[in-house]
């Protein structure tokens, strides 16, 4: 009983953690609410896999944090690019998607666990919920590091449902081998956008 309300906290934190990455625009905050996020993801991962193999997916996730996170402050003298070039700014109406996504995830649970027994109420919600969210991250936002950010909550959602379909150590470890390349290329554009290589070319020149 317990670990099934300790799961349902894991949800709500999840919930929680995807609205405010997509409300606000502090990239200190959005990273700390996906650093949030990883440990109620490794909650639910571990209701189907080892501990060791859990902790390894939380340990990865703060790891690609710290990358983008360092990477950030070091940029920290460039004005952060427009993000919402093409989308509506409210908050209200990025809130009002989250909560579409949550309607949407909570009335699909119950027909996969029915399909698909076994793999759990809060675990199909959380998954569910990460990944729309992710897709509307993508929708919603033009910059790099917000992209990066929903590209890694998508992630974060089919890794917890394909968790609780197949526990490979191989699998799981390709999937943190993903989330580490995708936090470097992130990090790795970011610089890149900041100081083009032809722009230094040119200075030497």
């Amino acid at each position: 009983m317990l670990i099934e309300i300790v799961s349902w906290i894991a949800v709500a934190l999840i919930v929680a953690t995807s609205t405010a990455m997509l409300i606000n625009r502090d990239w200190r905050v959005s990273l700390g609410a996906l650093a949030v996020q990883y440990i109620a993801a490794f909650w639910l991962v571990t209701r189907h896999l080892p501990f060791v193999m859990g902790s390894a997916k939380l340990v990865t996730g703060w790891m690609v944090v710290a990358a983008l996170g360092m990477t950030r402050l070091g940029l920290s003298h460039i004005e952060e690019e427009n993000e919402e070039t093409f989308w509506p700014r409210g908050r209200w109406f990025r809130m009002i998607l989250i909560a579409i996504v949550t309607l949407v995830a909570a009335g699909s649970t119950p027909r996969i666990e029915a399909a698909i027994p076994g793999l759990g109420l809060q675990v199909i919600a959380g998954s569910l919920i990460l990944i729309g969210a992710g897709v509307v991250h993508l929708g919603v936002t033009s910059n790099l590091l917000r992209v990066i950010l929903g590209l890694l909550t998508m992630l974060t959602g089919f890794e917890i449902l394909y968790a609780a379909i197949e526990s490979s150590i191989l699998v799981a470890g390709l999937l943190a081998v993903t989330n580490l390349g995708l936090g470097i290329v992130g990090s790795y554009l970011l610089i890149a956008g900041v100081y083009p290589p032809d722009s230094e070319d040119e200075e030497t020149a």
